[in-house]
């Protein structure tokens, strides 16, 4: 199973699944991050958390732990 989290700098994914339960998939489905959604990942801070993201043509912050509950293609 391929996260967000492991998609490099400057690539696109598609986003498969949403894994992880109440408030915190509500969370990120809130933030446009939705099944078919494309994301972009833009940047990745120096320690890794952080990660930044264009999403549905806006920039987002996503931090490592809310990335490897996103399933990613």
């Amino acid at each position: 199973m391929k996260t967000l989290r492991d998609v490099a700098i400057g690539e696109k994914a598609v986003v498969v699944k949403l894994h992880g339960e109440g408030a915190v998939k509500r969370r990120i489905m809130d933030m446009g991050i939705t099944k078919g959604i494309e994301i972009y990942v833009r940047k990745v801070a120096p320690l890794g958390d952080p990660i930044e993201l264009t999403v549905r043509n806006y920039e987002l912050s996503l931090r490592k732990a809310d990335a490897e509950m996103i399933e990613v293609e």
